[in-house]
């Protein structure tokens, strides 16, 4: 028989790991790094395929994790593409 996993314990934050975001638990992929993959048109199966060490049931308690607190992961998706954005322009200025 299984072992039944607690749901709850799949996603955890601590504020010395990932700057405090939600991430898989025993990794340091974060539910924002999850959403952005998702985003980009991977299906859970091949998030899970594609980074081996992530199990399918770690990837949809990400995603319904993004689901459940839309806000807080669209507000950090957002700082990270202005961030982004901000240090190609610095790069793209020419030294002194």
């Amino acid at each position: 028989m299984d072992t039944l996993t607690d749901i709850g314990s799949l996603i955890v934050r601590s504020s010395t790991i990932r700057g405090g975001r939600p991430r898989i638990a025993g990794t340091g992929v974060t539910v924002m790094r999850i959403v952005s993959w998702y985003k980009q048109g991977l299906s859970p199966e091949e998030i899970a395929d594609r980074f081996g060490h992530l199990t399918l049931a770690q990837v949809y308690a990400s995603l319904a994790y993004y689901h459940a607190n839309r806000g807080e992961i669209e507000e950090d998706l957002a700082n990270e593409e202005t961030e982004t954005v901000s240090l190609t322009q610095q790069s793209a200025q020419p030294l002194p």
